[in-house]
């Protein structure tokens, strides 16, 4: 039985062979397994957090490429499906010299595109048995994914599992902006527990102002939101408190993954301390924990091939 089953999109990040540059400009690329939800099983899993995965990929070599890969990082894939209908979705994905990222992606359709509820039923009990169940957006971007994803919502919340919703934002992925917005924030009153960074926050509101804009998106289900800021670390709200915790200095290759590795350092902190949501001392210890997860996945190139041991995490912090 895993403590946290992450839902959604796992793919091949092919990552420039040099940093500061476009896609256009890179020389090479590297092939490096990824994928949001897949990124945060694994960071969970180097964290010592016992972490499957629940999804699909092609039934072809990139897919068992990240099958393996996920299982020699101690993910559980026994909820991982083989498709043969569709391939394992890739992205390029470049860090350009204003720090911005550039994406481009091959997905149509990909294999994670065409999960279906029935898929999601196969793997009810696994679903029900997490004490955590994370997902992502971009399964919420068309049919029949969409619905299998609010379904595995759904049946993990009847369980009483802890919900956590990171919300990445992928304009390309989407038909439009707005369709953009509009399914980004359909599945956000499910979750207990939702990451965003500030240009998300900002996408989604239109709004500048972070407590405007906490304000709009708050419900009554939300226990806690994070709002990532980079290198500046991040601010986090709770019903009772709110607050910001400074970041690490740390020399950034790839920020590829960075906001997945928070996340990953954010759950194990909750699962180790549920009274963090009540208790703020508790919970800004959380934070300091995640922004030194993340900051230690910007040395490397690539997302999963970067996130640290909890040995390497609690280095950096005492240093």
């Amino acid at each position: 039985m895993t403590t946290v089953l992450a839902h959604g999109e796992l793919l091949i990040d092919f990552v420039p062979t040099v940093s500061g540059v476009t896609l256009i400009e890179a020389p090479a690329f590297i092939k490096a397994p990824g994928g949001a939800p897949a990124n945060v099983a694994v960071g969970l899993a180097q964290l010592g957090v016992s972490t499957g995965f629940l999804g699909q990929v092609g039934d072809d070599a990139f897919g068992h490429f990240l099958a393996q890969t996920l299982r020699d990082k101690g993910v559980d894939v026994s909820t991982l499906k083989f498709s043969t209908d569709a391939r394992t979705a890739l992205a390029f994905v470049s860090l350009k010299a204003d720090g911005e990222r550039d994406f481009m992606f091959y997905r149509n359709p990909s294999a994670d595109m065409l999960y279906t509820t029935d898929d999601v039923d196969r793997h009810a009990a696994a679903i029900m048995a997490a004490k955590c169940f994370h997902y992502g957006s971009i399964s919420l971007i068309g049919e029949p994914s969409r619905s299998a994803a609010l379904h595995a919502i759904a049946l993990a919340q009847r369980a009483g599992a802890l919900i956590s919703y990171d919300p990445n934002l992928r304009l390309p992925l989407w038909p439009s902006a707005e369709a953009a917005r509009s399914g980004m924030l359909s599945a956000w009153a499910y979750a207990h527990v939702i990451k965003v960074s500030e240009e998300e926050l900002e996408f989604l509101t239109d709004l500048s102002d972070v407590d405007a804009a906490v304000k709009q998106l708050w419900h009554t289900n939300l226990r806690a939101l994070f709002i990532t800021r980079g290198k500046n670390g991040c601010y986090y709200y709770t019903p009772k408190f709110n607050g910001t915790v400074d970041g690490f200095s740390v020399t950034a290759v790839d920020t590829t993954g960075a906001g997945d590795g928070f996340v990953a350092g954010l759950l194990k902190g909750l699962l180790d301390q549920p009274q963090a949501f009540e208790d703020e001392a508790a919970l800004r210890t959380i934070c300091r924990y995640a922004n030194a997860v993340g900051a230690i996945t910007t040395t490397k190139r690539g997302a999963i091939p970067a996130l640290p041991t909890d040995g390497e995490v609690r280095g950096l912090m005492r240093h």
